[in-house]
């Protein structure tokens, strides 16, 4: 699978704890979520994460767990253990932030597709309650 085509440039992350993290280049906000069978080591700062995190989790029936340390067993993917030492790494824009997954193409691309999908589905859930038709409760 390709990487996704969500490269852009740094100084678009507005930011400035995120911009800090990717500069990094993992050295102090690496984090990890987990998403089903998926184990993604990605860098934003909290705020972001948590918010990534939060829409992916519409596209799964489990809870989408965030961790700041290397979890037990390490990361199951041999692609993704090797990540950290290849580039580039796809940002992926979440509201004025950005998260940068370190994984391998084919779970890059799974993560992109998720977040976009949760996207969706929230974008969905949101008009479905601003146009709401039904009685109001102050209708006599």
């Amino acid at each position: 699978m390709a990487v996704p085509d969500v490269q852009q440039p740094l100084s678009a992350i507005g930011c400035d704890a995120c911009q800090s993290a990717v500069q990094s280049g993992g050295q102090q906000e690496l984090s990890f979520l987990l998403l089903d069978q998926l184990t993604i080591p990605v860098l934003s700062c909290d705020e972001h994460l948590e918010q990534f995190s939060s829409v992916c989790g519409l596209t799964s029936e489990d809870t989408v767990d965030l961790l700041h340390h290397l979890p037990a067993g390490g990361l199951s993917c041999p692609s993704c253990r090797l990540v950290p030492y290849n580039s580039p790494h796809p940002l992926v824009r979440v509201q004025d932030g950005a998260i940068i997954p370190l994984a391998c193409p084919e779970h890059q691309t799974e993560i992109v597709q998720r977040f976009q999908t949760g996207i969706q589905t929230q974008h969905q859930l949101t008009v479905g309650l601003d146009t709401s038709t039904g009685p109001s409760l102050k209708d006599p």
